[in-house]
């Protein structure tokens, strides 16, 4: 499982399947969250089997599907609720990272600066300069 971390709460990774939760477990997550809609690629697994390994490994988990370019509110505020909830450090996934780094961003412009929150991501290999004005407009 290859991660990259934006903050000390959270970081991202590509597709995880259930066999990677106890190294996720172990490498210190709490948490998952899960940016894919069930049934985008026939290899993927379905979040159900995900959420189920992950709760027997005592990780908190949250599926909020992201279609790509299609992020509302209405996700960022549930990835909101999910972190101020969270017992330790999270890893959100989708089928590269992408969704799940632009989530954390939009989740992180009500909290936070702008600059900031860009810095983060393209350190983590992201350029999310064309969501500058979403995450200017969310402050």
């Amino acid at each position: 499982m290859n991660s990259v971390q934006l903050n000390s709460g959270f970081s991202v990774a590509p597709q995880i399947r259930p066999a990677d939760l106890p190294a996720i477990a172990a490498a210190g997550f709490r948490g998952i969250v899960n940016n894919r809609p069930d049934g985008e690629t026939p290899d993927q697994p379905p979040s159900q089997e995900i959420e189920a390994a992950a709760k027997r490994l005592g990780l908190a988990y949250a599926h909020i599907p992201v279609v790509p370019g299609e992020i509302c509110g209405a996700q960022a505020q549930g990835l909101d609720d999910f972190l101020a909830q969270a017992q330790g450090p999270v890893l959100g996934f989708c089928r590269t990272g992408t969704r799940a780094v632009q989530l954390w961003a939009l989740q992180q412009a009500a909290h936070g600066n702008v600059e900031d929150i860009l810095s983060a991501a393209s350190r983590a290999g992201y350029d999310l300069a064309s969501l500058r004005p979403r995450l200017e407009a969310a402050r």
